[in-house]
């Protein structure tokens, strides 16, 4: 799973690092480690209407569980959004195949 979230709020104020932390704390006692991709900040970019486009500077969070647990997860997405004020915080799920 990939939880795609935004170094800044809606009123663009930067999120406080321990905002980061505690999600970084969270996933690791529930999953037992994660995967934090910090180093360039990757931009995201959607088209509000024809004459105004946001963007987003975003840190991705990413775990690997056995299951999928779609309740837990959505559950934590809106919590997610509730501390991070988002209207909405993407989290994805991708199926992997060890090679």
């Amino acid at each position: 799973m990939q939880i795609l979230l935004p170094l800044y709020d809606n009123a663009q104020n930067p999120q406080p690092p321990e905002q980061f932390r505690r999600v970084r704390q969270e996933l690791t006692e529930r999953f037992g480690g994660l995967t934090v991709y910090t180093r360039a900040p990757a931009e995201g970019m959607w088209k509000l209407n024809d004459n105004h486009t946001s963007r987003d500077d975003i840190v991705i969070f990413e775990v690997m569980a056995n299951q999928l647990d779609a309740t837990w997860w959505r559950n934590y997405r809106h919590e997610l959004e509730a501390r991070f004020c988002q209207e909405l915080i993407v989290i994805r799920a991708q199926q992997t195949q060890l090679l």
